[in-house]
């Protein structure tokens, strides 16, 4: 009895595992992960909503690869998810016809009317509004028509209802229809000539005069577009140098009580066009606390 007694003392306690630090992810960190899925989905190892165990080994492992963050299986699953809501936020807003998806800054674009009218009935779409979706091209091919294996996209599915032209091939009746009927017209044109030719050269004059009026118009329409279209290069050209992401740089650099999170965040909050001008219009003391809420956001993202 004893001796049982001493080995049950002797008996080690196991250690609990300590707890996983929570990640904290970045814009730039969230598009290596979107990246690192989309070359998995390619690879063939989706399985109907979600990775098999042999495609989540290989997200990790290239994640770790790529970030330099040792993250576990759970932590990138946690990130999958959010992943999964975004791209539902943003497919429902560019479902609408008053918004569309600018691929160069990842904004979504809509008017002012049209943001408030949906957020009032999806208030999780203001998580967008200011960020945009940069990586939505990512996450069609991800979560768009899960287990094709990112081998079908939205722009296909517009291009699938169009015939190949060159597939079509009129009935042999009908070509040789055709060809009778224009060696008819043929032959009455050819007899018709003399009798019209009179008639025909008189009014030459004035079917050149309306030729040359139809030109002009062209022309000076054509005109009128490029005017147009360079002053809007212009006024886009002023707009991108008045607000420009070193501005924002510099004047960040100039703040004061600015931490390492909020200034990173704040770098890659400053690749959206909207973002930056809110950021340089703001008064000086306001723009520290609207960092601190933005980059909050895009933590939880």
């Amino acid at each position: 009895m004893a001796s049982r007694s001493t080995r049950l003392r002797r008996t080690p306690h196991k250690q609990q595992p300590e707890p996983q630090a929570r990640a904290k992810w970045t814009a730039s960190l969230t598009k290596i992960l979107a990246d690192v899925m989309v070359d998995q989905v390619h690879k063939g190892n989706r399985q109907k909503s979600s990775f098999s165990k042999k495609g989540w080994k290989y997200i990790c492992e290239d994640f770790y690869k790529h970030a330099g963050l040792n993250w576990d299986k759970d932590q990138l699953k946690n990130r999958f998810a959010v992943l999964r809501k975004q791209y539902v936020i943003t497919k429902s807003l560019l479902d609408e016809p008053n918004f569309s998806w600018d691929e160069a800054t990842g904004a979504i674009v809509g008017t002012e009317e049209a943001w408030n009218k949906h957020i009032m009935e999806h208030p999780d779409a203001e998580t967008v509004r200011n960020t945009g979706c940069p990586i939505y091209k990512q996450l069609c091919t991800i979560f768009l028509e899960e287990g094709t294996n990112g081998k079908h996209n939205g722009a296909a599915e517009h291009e699938k209802g169009t015939p190949d032209s060159t597939s079509y091939q009129p009935p042999l009746n009908t070509i040789k229809a055709e060809e009778r009927s224009e060696s008819e017209e043929m032959a009455n044109m050819d007899g018709e000539q003399d009798r019209f030719q009179s008639a025909t050269s008189s009014k030459d004059g004035v079917r050149k005069r309306g030729r040359m009026g139809v030109d002009n118009a062209i022309a000076n329409a054509v005109l009128e577009m490029a005017a147009a279209s360079k002053l809007r290069a212009v006024a886009i050209k002023q707009c991108s140098e008045r607000f420009s992401i070193a501005d924002c740089v510099r004047t960040l650099n100039q703040m004061e009580g600015v931490n390492e999170r909020v200034n990173f965040g704040a770098l890659d909050l400053f690749n959206n066009r909207s973002a930056r001008e809110t950021f340089l219009s703001l008064k000086a003391d306001k723009r520290l606390t609207w960092l601190q809420g933005k980059c909050s956001i895009l933590c939880d993202l």
